[in-house]
């Protein structure tokens, strides 16, 4: 799911000459700054830092974009997992099938609710295999749960007529994925719900943490607003307990300026994509290519190639740094031992592990850096440029 600031860790070394970042958090405040300072205006000035005109007008926008009723804001792309399976009635017990090559967060949910995550491999493109998830299906299965990577929609058409032969739900993991469509079908109403992050690193993106939550069904939309503030109805009632996942205002604010830009957002993350795909023809490095039915945000730029450390380290010692997401299988966590799981059992996940590498594709790279980090990539395998 979501891609923590640390996962952007480089390896050691001494960076020479042209400097290409993997974000460009700078850049984005030079441009946005005089937007950013009336959006702290504008809240200062109102009073409001909890709930608000502010927090309707976004959600309004939020669902308007995704297709769906209602979009219910959260503090985190993690509560939105966690609340979207609580109104789901996914209960202790209950499984859950999902890819183990996500953020943390995806499995962590379930888990975090009392069900267990089951994992499937995945394809080369590495979303989740739909093969895979009919094989796993068991009597205590009530909902699939894929992860749309990189900005890449998993293959909902597939998935939606899976969930329909068995009574499954689908809650879509679409961290990564705003704006992203297959088929027609725009990411958060694919499934049943769909759950988002405005983490820092997403093409859409707060000052800090920030999730919300994709549906069309009124009561459950309603239950999420209650879960968010205590359970509360009113200032003195609560309908039950519930938790603090409410969206800051100045978050909100934010997001409303960053949301009349993302589609200039998108239109040049898809460009950078392109480009590299131009450029980056070796054998050793795989791309997956976009298909007619899918329409890519390019959250990240991955790669899969050969001496995967190797090329990073080379890379970074001519001024490019690059990601991995994400280097360890959850399925050879730690913390999801007590699932039995090892080494082997999901044998794609494991080998994109070690091949996977996501190049700098942010909206502020020029065309020239793209050409300089694929001339880089050449250069390691052999052929300059």
């Amino acid at each position: 799911m979501s891609s923590a600031l640390s996962a952007i860790s480089t390896p050691a070394a001494k960076p020479a000459g042209r400097n290409v970042p993997y974000v460009n958090f700078p850049a984005q405040y030079a441009e946005e700054r005089t937007d950013i300072l009336a959006c702290v205006e504008d809240v200062f000035s109102r009073g409001e830092f909890i709930g608000g005109a502010l927090i309707d007008q976004l959600e309004a926008e939020l669902a308007e974009l995704c297709g769906t009723r209602h979009a219910v804001t959260l503090n985190s792309g993690t509560d939105a997992l966690i609340l979207a399976m609580k109104v789901l009635g996914i209960k202790p017990g209950d499984e859950v099938i999902t890819p183990p090559n996500s953020f943390l967060a995806s499995a962590a949910s379930i888990a975090l609710i009392g069900a267990r995550p089951v994992f499937v491999d995945v394809k080369p493109d590495q979303n989740i295999d739909p093969a895979a998830v009919e094989a796993a299906i068991t009597p205590r299965t009530v909902a699939i749960m894929p992860v749309h990577l990189t900005g890449r929609m998993a293959d909902m058409t597939a998935i939606r007529a899976i969930a329909g032969r068995h009574g499954l739900l689908v809650i879509e993991d679409a961290a990564q994925s705003i704006g992203s469509s297959f088929d027609g079908m725009p990411a958060g109403a694919a499934g049943d719900i769909g759950c988002f992050s405005a983490h820092p690193l997403k093409n859409l993106n707060a000052a800090g943490d920030a999730g919300f939550v994709t549906l069309n069904d009124d009561e459950m939309a309603a239950r999420l607003r209650r879960l968010r503030n205590h359970g509360m109805i009113n200032r003195d009632t609560a309908l039950e307990f519930g938790y603090v996942s409410r969206l800051d205002t100045l978050q909100a604010a934010i997001l409303r300026m960053r949301l009349r830009r993302l589609g200039s957002v998108t239109a040049r993350r898809r460009h950078n994509a392109e480009r590299y795909r131009r450029l980056l023809r070796r054998r050793e490095v795989f791309a997956p290519p976009c298909q007619a039915a899918e329409f890519n945000t390019f959250h990240t730029f991955v790669i899969q190639a050969d001496r995967r450390d190797k090329l990073r380290e080379h890379l970074l010692a001519r001024g490019v740094q690059t990601s991995v997401h994400y280097p360890v299988p959850i399925h050879l966590q730690p913390a999801a031992a007590h699932l039995g799981h090892r080494k082997g059992d999901f044998p794609t996940v494991e080998r994109q592990a070690e091949r996977i590498l996501s190049l700098p594709i942010n909206q502020f790279i020029s065309d020239a850096d793209i050409d300089y980090v694929a001339g880089i990539v050449d250069e390691f395998y052999g052929e300059r440029r």
